[in-house]
């Protein structure tokens, strides 16, 4: 679990300050606590392009597919907590 901690919390550094501040804490706080499903969900949610996740993390728009809405939904719902 060690080793993937990191390589998560090196592929949440993204390229907007934007979503540094949304998804470093999510993986600080939430991660390592999530079930196997959503941990799948976050990994694959981070082979994601920046301005998809700027998108869906600012409720502008809704990812297609439900598992990333799913694990969108969790991340929304951390930093709303």
């Amino acid at each position: 679990m060690d080793e993937e901690l990191k390589r998560m919390r090196w592929a949440s550094r993204r390229g907007m300050l934007e979503l540094d501040l949304i998804l470093g804490p999510f993986m600080d706080t939430r991660y390592a606590q999530l079930a196997d499903d959503d941990r799948a969900r976050y990994r694959a949610l981070m082979a994601c392009e920046d301005q998809d996740l700027f998108a869906w993390l600012m409720r502008r728009e809704v990812p297609q597919e439900p598992e990333l809405a799913a694990i969108i939904g969790e991340i929304l719902a951390f930093l709303h907590a």
